[in-house]
């Protein structure tokens, strides 16, 4: 068996193992940190809306202009007006796309690039997009991210509880916020690529949520029957048996993103590839880092808030403190889910006892 096979039984089984809900204050306070980032960035830069979503002119060559990129993106900016967008094709011609441009302007800024290119007016296609036709897409995206909200809520409430519920959502929120804010901060356009890769996300970031929340469902059973463990214990131990499955789906995942997005958009410069490949790509980290260091520690939080849960606490505690009076040591206490949490907030080691093979409570 491999290391990171051995390794992941080993989580499974409770044999090793990191205190993320101890240490839960910390990851917090990198996401809000992130979060806030994000959200300065969308306030002082802004998006960069593609010509989708402002209205506009997509002028295409099908022969190799005269001059460079550079060169056509300073006379179509100087003949619009509006900063233009200029990306070579693989026939070697170009696509120049200007945002905020009517027909009548559109038909000035064809004559004006026929004459600097070089190349003649009959073989330059001018396509006009209205913005009614974009505003249409963000509408339905949005009504689309709404109802998919509603309906995650819903169905977590259902066939979980409110407080997973709540939490999922709130994962989710981190996960979007994120990949705007990067989007704001790097100045990659927003396209109904973009849209579809944030939706795609969501899907992704859920499912990692549920995984975690399935194993902490079926380790709460009968919890209160039992006096080993609390409640944010057993959600540790429940992040701990599906950590090297999240990882492995989340990078399985992420490799062909990357290759879209630094190899076909950056090494190629295929830049459309970047609409979709970004959000793709930043979604499924934040996706998976708000999975494990978010959405559970959030539901141990709530829990923990419970009556039963406050005094399954105190009889927990309150037997292990009479074990260790009698110089006897506790059944399965924190220190035998991670060794050296109560002394370095965490880590991994071996255990002192080992733990069951499943994540569920006992008596």
């Amino acid at each position: 068996m491999s290391r990171l096979g051995n390794l992941g039984a080993r989580l499974y089984r409770g044999e090793v193992g990191y205190d993320f809900i101890r240490n839960r204050k910390i990851w917090y306070g990198v996401s809000i940190l992130i979060t806030i980032t994000a959200i300065i960035g969308v306030a002082v830069g802004g998006l960069r809306m593609g010509i989708e979503f402002q209205g506009g002119a997509v002028f295409t060559t099908d022969t190799r202009a005269k001059i460079s990129t550079a060169q056509a993106t300073d006379v179509a900016t100087e003949a619009s007006g509006h900063m233009a967008i200029v990306q070579e094709l693989g026939n070697g011609g170009l696509r120049i796309q200007i945002t905020e441009v009517d027909t009548a302007t559109a038909n000035e800024i064809k004559e004006t690039l026929s004459d600097e290119l070089g190349i003649p007016a009959d073989e330059i296609n001018a396509d006009l997009v209205g913005p009614s036709w974009g505003e249409q897409i963000a509408n339905k995206a949005w009504t689309g991210l709404a109802v998919f909200m509603v309906l995650v809520v819903i169905y977590l409430a259902i066939a979980f509880e409110w407080r997973m519920a709540v939490a999922a959502l709130i994962a989710l929120i981190h996960d979007i916020t994120i990949t705007v804010g990067v989007y704001a901060l790097v100045g990659f356009e927003v396209t109904p690529g973009t849209v579809i890769g944030l939706l795609t996300i969501l899907g992704y970031s859920l499912y990692d949520t549920v995984v975690v929340f399935d194993s902490l469902k079926e380790g709460q059973k009968d919890i209160t029957k039992q006096t080993r463990f609390t409640y944010s214990e057993i959600a540790n131990r429940s992040i701990n048996s599906t950590l090297v499955r999240s990882i492995n789906t989340t990078v399985v995942a992420l490799l062909p993103v990357a290759g879209l997005l630094f190899i076909g958009g950056g090494v190629f410069g295929a830049g459309m590839l970047n609409d979709i490949s970004l959000s793709l790509f930043v979604g499924l980290a934040a996706g998976a880092y708000s999975s494990i260091f978010i959405a559970t520690p959030l539901v141990a939080d709530l829990k923990e808030r419970d009556p039963q849960m406050k005094a399954l606490k105190k009889r927990v505690l309150a037997k292990r403190a009479a074990a260790a009076a009698k110089g006897e040591p506790a059944d399965d206490g924190p220190e035998d889910i991670v060794e050296g949490a109560a002394t370095a907030g965490g880590g991994v080691g071996r255990p002192r006892s080992h733990g069951r093979t499943s994540g569920s409570a006992e008596r």
